[in-house]
């Protein structure tokens, strides 16, 4: 086996720039005690202008004047990390999650699927990118070494288990995450580097630190058994963001409706999975009930743009009746997604949308009830032998005569005394059930000007001509 271990060591600040929306301005996460709160972690900008983690947080603002001040909320990390969890199950299925600020993933599995090792981390590296989650990703043969190499040098990839120990010989050993307080209890005694550790006699460790510090490094090294549990990711997709002001019109929620779509459609890729419907919980006051808008589809759907659009063309219709403070995505339909087919000589120019997708698009943009499917209805009146409808599935068709492209909204006389008679009589007697009784003969007949037409008489009045259809 091997193992890629993804460390997230600014996870908690990228959590809050994702849905910032002006992530360029100096921000700051506060934290610590309620009486003497410090910074917990600054972005880029607050670093230039002066402000550090740790740093208390009367100094910091004297130093920035309007830098923006977020509370930190470790639960929010703990959010995100699961769901990076539920993203990474789309390049395995043996997912741990048990170590803060990391993600390990068994790799080797499908590098048939995805490509050796530099496709695949190249994949990693873009997807993480993409979702706005800076990284560090490093590869071994055992979870646990993957995990402190990932920790101490980013990039790094062994291959073969023979080199394993050299690699992790040079690894600090107070950033070996060794159990414990056994790391600082080594460093103390003048230990520096995990190779001093491995040439120190066995006994005497575990008489000093005991059997918890053997058993990790066998399973680093690889000479114990990993006993890891796998994540699974959850049925439901449920995500929020908490606005950083006050929203009164639908066009500032765009913004966090489109990163939303992005992890909605990160997160049923990983699972490969579609949505066919969701609701956005827009949040108010206390003084206000939230407000649903639901967004439905015709078939399941995962692409990013696609959501974001039918989202938009929902919020666009929505009444807004009080300022909203936080957006809320729950999407518990969440059936699999099936790819539109496609020939192998398909002459469809590569630019062209799908039928799927362009029908979703005019559904967003006309209304649900404007774009409608014409079903077959049993029913042998022409009038009434189609239906609207959405969904795929038709009746079955019954075994009529040839019928007309073009069917008239309703009969018209034909006045041509040169008709000919083609086929015919087709005798037609229904609706006794509704009101509407038809007792008809239908003709196939041919005009004065060689045009074939679907006409009928009443029955016993042939030659009294009711035009109801043109043949192509």
């Amino acid at each position: 086996m091997l193992w890629a271990c993804i460390t997230l060591p600014h996870l908690a600040m990228d959590c809050v720039l994702r849905r910032h929306p002006a992530p360029a301005q100096p921000i700051a996460i506060v934290g610590g005690h309620v009486q003497r709160p410090e910074l917990v972690a600054v972005n880029d900008a607050a670093a230039r202008a002066g402000l550090y983690a740790g740093q208390r947080l009367t100094v910091a603002q004297a130093i920035v004047h309007d830098f923006a001040a977020i509370q930190h909320d470790p639960d929010e990390a703990e959010r995100w990390r699961r769901f990076l969890g539920a993203w990474a199950y789309r390049y395995s299925s043996q997912v741990h999650l048990g170590w803060p600020d990391a993600i390990v993933l068994e790799a080797q599995a499908s590098f048939g699927l995805i490509g050796e090792w530099p496709r695949f981390e190249q994949r990693l590296r873009a997807d993480l990118a993409a979702l706005g989650f800076r990284h560090q990703i490093a590869l071994a043969p055992t979870a646990h070494a993957a995990r402190v190499l990932a920790g101490v040098s980013d990039g790094l990839a062994i291959l073969q288990p023979e080199r394993l120990r050299n690699a992790l010989g040079t690894v600090p050993i107070q950033s070996a995450a060794l159990p414990g307080e056994s790391g600082g209890r080594l460093h103390d005694v003048g230990i520096r580097e995990l190779r001093q550790v491995f040439d120190l006699p066995r006994d005497g460790l575990r008489r000093r630190f005991g059997r918890e510090l053997l058993d990790y490094m066998d399973r680093m090294l690889g000479s114990a058994p990993e006993l890891l549990d796998y994540y699974q990711p959850p049925d439901t997709f449920d995500m929020r963001i908490e606005l950083a002001y006050e929203v009164e019109q639908h066009q500032a929620l765009l913004f966090p409706a489109r990163r939303l779509m992005a992890d909605l459609a990160a997160y049923l890729t990983g699972r490969d999975g579609g949505v066919q419907q969701f609701v956005l919980r827009l949040e108010h006051d206390d003084d206000h009930p939230v407000t649903n808008v639901t967004v439905g589809l015709l078939a399941p759907e995962r692409d990013p743009s696609l959501l974001f659009e039918l989202t938009r063309s929902e919020l666009e219709r929505a009444r807004i009746p009080a300022p909203v403070v936080a957006i809320r995505l729950v999407a518990e339909q969440l059936p699999p997604f099936i790819p539109p087919a496609r020939d192998l000589f398909d002459a469809r120019p590569s630019g062209a949308e799908p039928w799927e997708r362009l029908r979703e698009r005019l559904r967003a943009r006309l209304g649900a009830k404007s774009v409608y499917r014409v079903l077959e209805a049993s029913d042998p009146r022409p009038e009434r032998a189609w239906r609207r409808g959405d969904e795929d599935l038709t009746t079955e068709p019954l075994d009529l005569p040839e019928r007309p492209a073009w069917l008239l909204h309703r009969p018209i006389p034909l006045r041509d005394p040169g008709v000919r008679i083609l086929r015919g009589p087709e005798r037609l007697e229904s609706g006794w059930w509704d009101g509407e009784d038809a007792r008809r003969d239908y003709y196939v007949v041919e005009t004065s000007l060689g045009q074939r037409a679907w006409v009928f008489a009443p029955v016993n009045e042939q030659g009294s001509w009711m035009l109801h259809g043109w043949f192509a």
